[in-house]
């Protein structure tokens, strides 16, 4: 028989919810086992969006997790609506007082793994989860294979599924992988990455004729862009003339530069919220709990919050035997994720022609991006959705 492991909490996943969870864990004087299936490379060198609400860069700040996002990320104060050959900026400190930050999630990666691993983390990479066991008792018990593909498993006080939209975590919390609501749209982003200034100072959101594009940034000598495609589009079949070209006419009256194109994909839209977000002493948390559209740049920053609740849930019960926190996690969590669905939504449902779109359809949609933008009312809620709403931290 494998002689068990012990700790008090394992993170099943090493993503910014489970790296984030167990530096604020260690904070409050709580040990954690951290398990994920890929190597430190895979996991530090995996290119993905990174727009951070102010309270994300706030704590990774206030709790020492990151210092690099103030000196090499991007403070952004807006966004642009471009719609019917027009671009209407709005004005976050102008309208809620909060900025976002542009800082690629692979840079919080990086600087999460550098603190825990300062810090002595038991931080397990090429780790496979094979399942969760007792998730009714109070040792859940975790059960896979390390890198050397031996076997082993870790008794804790609770365990935390943080491994991503294909969780293994997320059957034993809700019976099964895909227990959950579920929604895809009949569309999907054809992204790139390319070697060129940026063409705007801020991201550009556009709404055309020809369908959606967004002009983001990366760094001053990269940049990301996107557009509207079909989602069994093949990121291959396209030339880089027929790319910006496909760019440039989304975006009329922003002249873009160009560049050589080094990374092309295609990103399917999908909304997912589990059935349940805990059970027992196995809770769910990130992309394992929740997924949606980019549009409104929720993903990430969702996690952080499902990590600020959990956080303080787990400090009351494994330091002060209070589980009444914990009780009422899924319940506080679910507010901020169905908020941040329906943004997520309304911004993508907005900004994108639907393939089956009538001229109805089209002006309607015209007519409610005005109705945003020539509002003072409109621009504060987007402004506050975009930038994020504050933290809850209340849970008993």
């Amino acid at each position: 028989m494998t002689e068990a492991d012990r700790t008090r909490v394992a993170i099943v996943g090493a993503g910014p919810a489970g790296l984030l969870l167990s530096h604020l864990l260690a904070a409050s004087g709580i040990d954690s086992v951290v398990l994920d299936q890929r190597s430190r490379e895979e996991i530090e060198n995996t290119i993905r969006a990174g727009i951070l609400e102010q309270g994300t860069v706030d704590l990774l700040v206030s709790s020492s997790a990151s210092s690099r996002v103030l000196t090499d990320g991007t403070r952004h104060d807006g966004i642009e609506l471009r719609f019917a050959g027009e671009g209407h900026r709005i004005d976050f400190p102008g309208l809620v007082g909060r900025s976002v930050w542009l800082y690629p999630q692979h840079e919080v990666l990086r600087d999460l793994v550098a603190a825990r691993l300062a810090a002595g983390q038991d931080l397990r990479f090429g780790a496979s989860v094979e399942r969760v066991e007792d998730a009714d008792s109070d040792r859940p018990r975790v059960v896979g294979t390390d890198a050397d593909g031996q076997p082993f498993e870790i008794d804790a006080d609770f365990v935390v599924g943080a491994d991503g939209s294909r969780s293994v975590v997320r059957p034993t919390v809700t019976g099964a992988s895909t227990g959950g609501y579920f929604r895809e749209y009949p569309f999907a982003w054809f992204g790139i990455l390319c070697e060129a200034p940026p063409s705007s100072e801020e991201l550009i959101y556009s709404n055309s004729e020809n369908g959606f594009a967004l002009i983001s940034q990366r760094s001053p000598t990269v940049q990301r862009m996107y557009f509207q495609c079909d989602p069994e589009a093949d990121p291959d079949a396209l030339d880089e003339q027929r790319i910006w070209a496909e760019l440039q006419s989304r975006v009329p009256g922003t002249t873009l530069r160009e560049g050589t194109i080094f990374q092309r994909d295609v990103l399917r839209f999908r909304s997912f919220v589990a059935h349940r977000l805990r059970r027992g002493r196995v809770a769910l948390i990130g992309d394992a709990a929740h997924t949606v559209p980019p549009t409104g740049a929720k993903g990430m920053n969702l996690a952080v919050a499902d990590v600020v609740l959990l956080h303080e849930a787990l400090t009351a019960l494994l330091l002060e035997n209070d589980d009444r926190p914990l009780d009422t996690f899924a319940d506080v969590a679910l507010r901020r994720i169905w908020k941040a669905q329906h943004f997520s939504w309304w911004m993508t449902s907005m900004l994108h022609v639907a393939p089956d779109a009538s001229d109805f359809d089209r002006l309607r949609q015209l007519g409610e991006l005005r109705s945003v933008v020539e509002s003072e009312a409109g621009r504060t809620y987007l402004a506050e959705a975009y930038t994020g709403w504050p933290f809850e931290t209340r849970l008993a």
